[in-house]
């Protein structure tokens, strides 16, 4: 199920521009648009699938939401038209945002040590999907059309709703079964939107989310406009994105003895200089395809090392309402980060300076949201031991 949202963002990737030129767009960037329909479609879907799974229970969503999926990405590829496309890439991400139960279900079912272990073989899958599905991509296009990226994406899902119906039980107790009321929904905004520490960490993991879908949404014409080498596109993503999993594996081993916001703080600081390096290698023309590799590995390592951690203090005050609250939180930063990439990707103009200057404005924006969260202080160490027991969950 984890794999499920990764393989339909990225294994479409090296399709982009073949689907631009037989669907007729007129504006090649606006096959980024096939990414950023998906991703807002899965930020709205984790307001509904979330809250829904509280209150029916895990297996009937599950199965609702595969079931959806499986029948999006096959309408995907069979549309004939770009607005056709959009408008089921858009029902893909309303389904594909059901996935985040299984993330209930393992809480349901596991606790302590148990939980943890199960936990990171799902991290670990989760991670191996970005480097794996532009490759699964790239070799569909070798012996089969487009459309049957989608169709893979459909039968993938298929099969997975046929084992969660043969295999999975229902997990959440009828009696931890939550009544959804007007007054309890409400006050859980008011709470989650009305705390400083919950808002702030939201909007800076929300900026940070925009640059990086930014780069997916770009990473094929990058390769190929810019480079001319869009045959390299999955190794290079792949490398890229094995920095975030590296990153996320030293976060779960140091983040106990040092902290989230120092570890955070400082990843923050380091992705804004890298980027300002970047957009001035880009701005003088002095752009190579190793130096762009290195220099957005090393920012997508920041980004893996600082919104884990963001996400956790974010999480921190809400802890009464953690359920609607990881939904509303996920939904801000998704859909926020997608209306940032659809902005910073409509500037592209044949080089890599769109990517490095919004992602600096990104960094900028993210670092005055901290600053706003923490009174205008960076490291400050909370009181207490609530920092170190959320670290140590989400680095899990």
């Amino acid at each position: 199920m984890m794999a499920s949202q990764a393989l339909a963002i990225d294994a479409m990737l090296p399709a982009l521009p073949t689907i631009v030129g037989v669907l007729h767009v007129g504006n090649p960037n606006h096959g980024q648009w096939i990414v950023t329909a998906y991703v807002v479609g899965m930020a709205m879907g984790q307001l509904f699938w979330g809250m829904m799974s509280d209150r029916f229970g895990r297996r009937p969503i599950l199965l609702t939401g595969l079931g959806l999926y499986a029948l999006a990405a096959i309408s995907c590829g069979l549309s004939q038209s770009f607005a056709a496309l959009l408008v089921w890439r858009l029902v893909h991400g309303l389904s594909a945002a059901s996935v985040v139960v299984a993330r209930s279900v393992i809480r349901d079912l596991y606790s302590g040590r148990q939980m943890a272990r199960v936990m990171s073989l799902t991290f670990i899958v989760f991670l191996l999907s970005p480097i794996i599905a532009p490759s699964i991509g790239q070799l569909i296009l070798l012996t089969a059309p487009w459309r049957d990226i989608f169709i893979v994406c459909g039968v993938y899902a298929a099969i997975v709703w046929s084992w969660t119906t043969f295999r999975l039980p229902e997990t959440l107790h009828p009696e931890y079964r939550m009544t959804l009321t007007r007054s309890h929904l409400a006050g859980a905004v008011r709470l989650i939107l009305g705390n400083r520490i919950s808002l702030g960490y939201t909007l800076a993991m929300t900026v940070l989310l925009g640059s990086l879908l930014a780069y997916v949404g770009m990473a094929q014409q990058i390769f190929g406009e810019v480079f001319h080498r869009p045959a390299q596109m999955p190794a290079m993503f792949a490398l890229c994105a094995a920095a975030m999993g590296l990153a996320s594996f030293l976060n779960s081993s140091i983040v106990e003895r040092l902290g989230m916001r120092r570890i955070s703080h400082t990843a923050l600081l380091v992705f804004i200089l890298v980027a300002l390096l970047h957009l001035l290698i880009a701005a003088y023309g002095l752009e190579r395809l190793w130096t762009f590799v290195v220099l957005q590995s090393i920012t997508m390592g920041c980004f893996s090392l600082a919104v884990s951690n963001f996400g956790a203090m974010a999480m921190e005050p809400v802890g009464r309402v953690a359920g609607i609250g990881a939904a509303l939180q996920g939904f801000i930063s998704t859909f926020g980060g997608a209306l940032v990439a659809a902005g910073i990707g409509s500037l592209f103009n044949g080089s890599t300076v769109p990517l490095a200057g919004g992602a600096l404005c990104c960094g900028l924006l993210s670092l005055l949201a901290v600053l706003l969260a923490e009174q205008g202080r960076l490291f400050r160490t909370q009181p207490g031991t609530l920092e170190r027991g959320a670290a140590g969950e989400m680095a899990i």
